[in-house]
């Protein structure tokens, strides 16, 4: 089992739910953070979800954000196999930010 300590970031550029981060088949992970800035002028509602695997999606978190930033996981979000973690916001091209995430990858475990 090897754990790797990543961040990814991403950059809404439309009104759609958007996927930022799966998790492997062969991994789990535990997001530490999801930070989400605003860059427009205006209030911003923004959303995150999870899709369990084989499930719908399930809002986890909402903020309005007005030229600020926010973490949208307060204290750890742990998704398994294939979960998905995506994030909406009511604005295209407003919202930045970062998931920062530990990888636990288990490919290389026996049985």
């Amino acid at each position: 089992m090897t754990i790797r300590y990543k961040s990814d970031t991403f950059d809404l550029t439309t009104t759609n739910l958007t996927t930022i981060l799966t998790c492997p088949s062969d991994a789990t992970i535990i997001v530490k953070s999801l930070q989400a800035s605003h860059k427009a002028a205006s209030n911003i509602n923004i959303d995150a979800y999870v899709r369990k695997s084989g499930g719908s999606d399930v809002e986890i978190s909402h903020a309005e954000l007005n030229k600020s930033f926010i973490n949208m996981v307060v204290s750890s979000l742990n998704m398994e196999a294939s979960d998905i973690l995506k994030i909406q916001a009511d604005t295209s091209n407003a919202i930045t930010g970062v998931v920062s995430y530990a990888l636990i990858d288990r490919s290389q475990e026996n049985g």
